[in-house]
């Protein structure tokens, strides 16, 4: 189904920030929700260079491919919003 194991967790992590960012306060509480996304913004920010460039390809292909405007959207603003193109590009 993957082209590679990175292709179905970068799969993955999106579906989890995907649910997170459109989880109401009942759903989530706001405050666990803001550690998550700023958790992940921490993580990808010690990704190599050449692991931001991948992952942001990567994105890139899966916006492509994505039929749901909001999550193509989602998909679009990722690297932005989550810091990868702060020292990638």
């Amino acid at each position: 189904m993957y082209a590679s194991l990175t292709h179905a967790l970068a799969e993955a992590l999106v579906d989890v920030l995907w649910f997170i960012e459109g989880s109401e306060d009942e759903q989530m509480d706001p405050d666990d929700a803001l550690k998550v996304l700023e958790g992940v913004a921490h993580l990808v920010s010690k990704l190599s260079s050449d692991q931001r460039y991948e992952l942001i390809d990567l994105l890139g292909t899966m916006a492509e491919a994505e039929s749901d405007l909001a999550r193509r959207e989602f998909l679009e603003g990722f690297p932005e919003g989550f810091g990868l193109l702060d020292d990638a590009v």
